[in-house]
């Protein structure tokens, strides 16, 4: 497929999770597709689940089951830009929400989308994890990044 094309799959996608819709989402991912965030990330450890999810099912439950058990309000995402070359799609955004215990949430992202036969098979996401450590659970919790 084309940059273009992959583009747009991606910002299919994305439209897709707001919906909330399982098979519409299952519908953009391949059986065997991963989605990795940085390891001990606050919405892995505030929900008790793996920074590594394995599956298109795993990746469905995550986006209409977890997710919106974590960000349960005024869910904002600010796109910056998506960028193709071939078969990967860069996604720059701002994602801004109410998270379940009242606090505001607010973070930057970066999302690398590999795609095959027009599918997403795999998803690299980054964040500052010690910014939304510092969300989700305040200022406590070891998430200082600098000496003491």
């Amino acid at each position: 497929m084309s940059s273009e094309r992959n583009r747009e799959l991606v910002q299919g996608a994305w439209r897709s999770f707001s919906t909330r819709n399982k098979d519409l989402i299952a519908s953009f991912f391949a059986q065997d597709a991963e989605w990795l965030a940085p390891s001990g990330n606050a919405t892995a450890v505030a929900l008790g689940a793996t920074h590594h999810m394995v599956g298109r099912e795993a990746i469905v439950h995550f986006l209409t089951v977890d997710f919106p058990r974590m960000f349960v309000a005024d869910v904002a995402v600010d796109f910056r830009g998506f960028y193709a070359d071939g078969d990967v799609v860069v996604v720059e955004e701002t994602m801004q929400a109410t998270l379940a215990g009242g606090n505001i949430y607010g973070n930057d992202y970066c999302f690398i989308f590999e795609l095959r036969d027009g599918l997403i098979y795999r998803v690299r996401e980054y964040m500052d994890t010690a910014k939304g450590h510092r969300m989700v659970f305040g200022d406590a919790g070891g998430d200082r990044t600098d000496d003491q």
